[in-house]
């Protein structure tokens, strides 16, 4: 491969190892936050030594973890990777489709395989920088790790192989999509049992109490059960099980262990340790599960940011030490960012609430039924969106465009509803420059989306239960995340405030390895300090 030219304006070799880390729910806020309180050399190495991006953005509307997993490394939104969401509905059947969703795969190793898990990237319809890799190389290896399997999946690409933490077993397993048995290395991983050593172990808090005094106190009346540290995992269990494993997902410890399984993928498989590039994807899932249960202005949220950061400084160290300080590239960023509580809102004095979506697709259909006289027009929310019953449509004579501009004017009559656009809206851009629209037409693809489009008003959520809260808006809260980058041959040092998106991501990658931009690719190479 010939040498690329590198952002810092000079020509450096390709780097023998890509280190890219999503931190799944992060949003930028919290980096910023608490940086008098970080580690010398975890998110401070970015932010000390490395370029960061203090204005990037996702430029898709629909914010959650499949949607920007599909995104960070093919550098194209939802209108062209086909990911609409985590999962969306068949418009016929009602069937529901899960992002990664594969029947024709099971997992490895005897680990279980339900209906819905993510086994495949047969419904991702972009390619990834790993899969332009590997066409280019195929001595070059790609290796994705999540505590979701969205989150393997969906980076990795087509060509890369990706592992994902069991939630019913506590151990790491790829599908038989990739191999036909796990490498030696996984399975000595797997055989130690890490995530037992977890069991009756609490989660301490890092820091003295009055480090916390920016964060709200634990066991609000919004948090989700458990609200509190210490926080003791399996407490009710008498031996590590199913639920146990799926409690260490909102904690720290699954993505220490991520990164575990991170160290025993590069000595297994030689990452970074020959002429050709590789690329390891790791994405870190306890953040979001933290936040959606007791929200990013928590101490647990806070504390669980700060063990991160020392996780980071610990794996850093290592990288520096196995592969060479001066052969990698580290690039880290996240799916989403995270709305705060409506409660929180609230007592800030700004409007908020909880939408119950039952209720709102009642309302819809008893207007559309007032209007043109039939029942249930409306079928279902879908992803971000209302899909109307076409068949029903069109066997009553109706016309389908009026029926869907009804049921856009009956959704923004709603008094948590802010914007919705139309299929035929969406199809032909006839709305462009107003509020989101281009953000909507990013996450919606003709395919699989509903007909109409839409987005809740800032600091609402469409939820049933009273407690956490989420993401999945085009506001900021949601949008704003970090893009990091560190490795002296690659990367200028300092802060670029211009606005950039995550979708320049893959671009940039694909420059310094050498290689093709991903073709769906909408993104721009990252200018420099």
């Amino acid at each position: 491969m010939p040498p690329p030219s590198s952002p810092g304006g000079t020509s450096a070799a390709a780097p023998k190892l890509v280190v890219f880390m999503a931190i799944d729910g992060l949003p930028q806020r919290q980096v910023l936050a608490y940086r008098d309180q970080l580690a010398p050399d975890g998110f401070a190495r970015f932010l000390n030594q490395g370029a960061w991006y203090s204005n990037a953005h996702y430029g898709h509307a629909f914010t959650v973890t499949a949607a920007g997993h599909a995104t960070m490394l093919t550098g194209a939104y939802p209108h062209r990777t086909g990911i609409i969401g985590n999962d969306w509905r068949e418009r016929d059947s009602g069937t529901e489709v899960y992002c990664t969703g594969d029947p024709a795969y099971v997992y490895l190793d005897n680990n279980p395989t339900r209906k819905l898990d993510g086994t495949s990237p047969a419904n991702l319809r972009a390619e990834t920088v790993g899969d332009v890799l590997l066409r280019t190389d195929p001595r070059a290896k790609v290796i994705s790790i999540s505590g979701k399997d969205r989150g393997a999946i969906l980076p990795g690409g087509k060509s890369g192989t990706a592992y994902m933490y069991m939630s019913s077993t506590g151990r790491f397993a790829t599908s038989s999509y990739y191999l036909k048995q796990q490498p030696a290395w996984a399975q000595a991983f797997n055989a130690a049992r890490p995530a037992d050593a977890y069991f009756k172990k609490a989660w301490h808090p890092l820091l003295p109490e009055a480090a916390y005094a920016r964060s709200l106190p634990d066991n609000q009346p919004w948090y989700a059960k458990g609200g509190k540290l210490p926080m003791v995992m399996g407490q009710a269990q008498d031996k590590p099980d199913g639920a146990f494993y799926a409690e260490l997902l909102r904690s720290p410890f699954v993505d220490q262990m991520s990164l575990d399984f991170a160290r025993a993928a590069i000595a297994g498989e030689g990452l970074g340790q020959d002429g050709v590039p590789d690329i390891l994807a790791i994405s870190l899932s306890g953040h979001d599960y933290v936040n959606h249960a007791f929200s990013a202005e928590s101490r647990l949220s806070q504390d669980h940011f700060l063990q991160l950061d020392r996780m980071l400084a610990a794996f850093f160290k290592d990288l520096d030490r196995t592969v060479g300080a001066g052969n990698y590239v580290a690039v880290l960023t996240a799916d989403h960012g995270f709305m705060p509580a409506p409660e929180y809102s609230i007592a800030q004095g700004k409007p908020a609430g909880r939408a119950n979506a039952g209720e709102m697709l009642g309302r819809v259909n008893a207007g559309l039924k007032s209007r043109f006289g039939q029942e249930k027009l409306a079928k279902f929310f879908s992803a971000s969106a209302l899909m109307l019953d076409q068949q029903l449509i069109a066997s009553h004579g109706l016309d389908f465009d009026a029926v869907a501009d009804e049921a856009r004017r009956l959704l923004l009559a709603d008094p948590a509803v802010a914007v919705a656009y139309t299929r035929r809206e969406l199809k032909d851009g006839s709305r462009k420059g107003a509020p989101y629209f281009e953000a909507m037409r990013n996450s919606w693809y003709e395919e699989r989306s509903g007909d109409v489009q839409f987005a809740l008003k800032p600091y609402w959520l469409a939820s049933s239960s009273p407690t956490g809260t989420t993401h999945g808006s085009p506001y900021e809260y949601d949008t704003h995340v970090p893009i990091l980058m560190w490795g002296p041959s690659w990367v200028r040092k300092g802060e670029v405030s211009e606005p950039v998106q995550v979708v320049d991501i893959a671009p940039t990658l694909a420059k310094w390895l050498g290689v093709a931009v991903p073709a769906q690719a909408e993104g721009h190479v990252l200018p420099t300090p």
